[in-house]
C-alpha cells in the first residue's frame, strides 16, 4: 500500500532537486572542467570531450549533493521531497544519473565523433557512475533526515 509509481518517485527527485545549487553546481562543473582541459594542454594530453564529460558529471552532483544537505530548508514540498531523497537515496539518484546522460550525450555525439551508440554507451557510462556516487553520499547522509541539522 504504500508503494508509489515510478513517476511520482521521478516527481519526487525532482521537487528535491528544486532546491539545489544550480549556480554552485554549474560554476563548479565549469571550472572543473576548465582545469582538466588546461592540465591537459599544459601536459599534452587535453581531451576536451573528457574535460566537458568530467564538468557535466559534476554538475549534477554538485546538484543532487547539494540539494539533500539541508533537508529542513525550503518550502514543505521541497523538505517532504529532500526527506524522501534521503530515505531512498537509490531511487533519488536515478534523476541525476538521467541528467548527466542525457547532458552528456550531445557532447559525446558531437565532439568525441563515436557515433550514436558509441556516444550514448559513453553517457550511459557517465550517467551510471553519477548514479553510484550520488546515492552512497546521499546514503551517508540519512542521519541528516532524523537530526533535523
Amino acid at each position: 500500500m504504500n508503494e508509489i509509481s515510478r513517476r511520482d518517485e521521478v516527481s519526487l527527485s525532482g521537487a528535491a532537486l528544486r532546491g539545489a545549487p544550480w549556480k554552485t553546481a554549474a560554476l563548479g562543473g565549469g571550472v572543473v572542467a576548465a582545469a582538466g582541459f588546461g592540465v591537459g594542454l599544459l601536459t599534452g594530453g587535453a581531451d576536451l570531450v573528457w574535460a566537458l564529460g568530467l564538468g557535466v558529471s559534476l554538475f549534477a552532483l554538485i546538484a543532487a549533493i547539494g540539494a539533500v544537505a539541508k533537508p529542513h530548508e525550503g518550502d514543505r514540498v521541497t523538505r517532504q521531497a529532500r526527506l524522501w531523497s534521503l530515505k531512498h537515496p537509490w531511487k533519488f539518484a536515478l534523476l541525476p544519473a538521467g541528467i548527466t546522460a542525457v547532458l552528456d550525450y550531445p557532447v559525446q555525439l558531437v565532439l568525441d565523433g563515436e557515433g550514436v551508440f558509441g556516444s550514448a554507451v559513453d553517457a550511459l557510462w557517465h550517467g551510471a557512475l553519477v548514479y553510484l556516487i550520488a546515492a552512497v553520499v546521499t546514503l551517508t547522509m540519512q542521519g541528516r533526515a532524523r537530526s533535523g541539522q
